[in-house]
């Protein structure tokens, strides 16, 4: 007898986990979450989970709570004696806090990984982790997916000549090398130096960009300051155009007002997290739902996922 397979989400992510469900065949199963006058919340299935494989889709963007609220799912899954429980995180916070790069600071990722087991869940599915090595944190399976499924048929439906790929940094670079390999296009460095975090001091582009049309690649836009920056240097340097490719928009501080004022055509991302402002014109939206809902049927039915591994 096939086991049954639930899909849940939490709240900051219902529009992602609906289309998740849409494209998985599935409804969302029934869960409410009691607010209390003091901040706290409770979450509760209001339907059997008991033997069942329970998918719990939310990201863990800002604020706090939202990874919270995905803890609680857990813990009340386990408690509710559901057999497997997969924590489906389209987007991983805090993992920036990847190392410990200054003097007594924590490993944010790897708190969050072990709260994750902790809490009941028993495998992980992710996308575009900002460093990779974050998958051996886990003590338990975890899908690292890659949104290059998505975005590598974007980029070759734009038909572009002269097509460059640029990193906005060094540590992109691994990124940038391998889009350019599946789409046969040349690759830059953008080499950035900041005295303090979220502000690039300076930065140098190392390579030709003359006559090109570029994407920059990025996991992630932030404060879209260094993807601003770098679109400015590189139109400078006499690109044809430029665009951007990142798979997470978190998008916070002046992040939408610099992206509408830069030099970029367009800006890529995947919906892991919710645009805060719909207006700025540039932003593209390619959803990831149609990925994890593919790949959650795999998992469910035993089967490999290796078709899904791009790069």
């Amino acid at each position: 007898m096939q086991q049954q397979a639930l899909l849940f989400s939490t709240r900051s992510s219902e529009g992602l986990a609906q289309k998740i469900a849409d494209h998985y065949g599935e409804k969302l199963g029934n869960l409410k979450i009691v607010d209390f006058s003091d901040g706290e919340f409770q979450p509760a299935f209001e339907q059997s989970v008991r033997g069942a494989r329970v998918f719990l889709i939310g990201s863990t963007f800002q604020p706090s709570d939202n990874l919270m609220e995905l803890l609680l799912m857990c813990d009340a899954a386990k408690r509710a004696s559901a057999d497997k429980i997969t924590a489906v995180i389209p987007y991983f916070g805090y993992a920036r806090q990847d190392r410990k790069d200054a003097p007594r600071v924590p490993i944010g990722a790897k708190l969050v990984a072990k709260m994750l087991t902790a809490a009941g869940a028993t495998r992980v599915m992710t996308m575009d982790l900002h460093a990779d090595q974050i998958q051996g944190f886990f003590e338990i399976p975890v899908d690292h997916l890659y949104a290059s499924t998505i975005f590598i048929d974007y980029i070759k439906s734009l038909n572009l000549d002269n097509l460059t790929i640029a990193s906005p940094d060094m540590g992109g670079a691994k990124r940038a090398n391998n889009y350019s390999k599946h789409l046969n296009a040349d690759i830059v460095i953008c080499h950035k130096e900041r005295k303090v975090a979220n502000q690039v001091e300076n930065m140098l582009l190392i390579g030709d960009v003359e006559g090109k049309n570029v994407i920059l690649l990025d996991d992630m836009i932030d404060t879209a300051g260094t993807l601003a920056k770098a679109s400015e240097l590189i139109m400078a340097k006499g690109a044809k155009s430029v665009r951007a490719v990142a798979t997470h928009a978190v998008l916070s501080g002046s992040a939408y007002e610099r992206i509408e004022n830069s030099p970029m055509v367009e800006v890529v991302v995947t919906d892991s997290i919710p645009l805060k402002n719909n207006s700025v014109s540039k932003i593209k939206v390619l959803s990831c739902a149609p990925l994890f809902a593919d790949v959650m049927h795999m998992v469910h039915d035993r089967k490999s996922i290796s078709s899904k591994f791009i790069i």
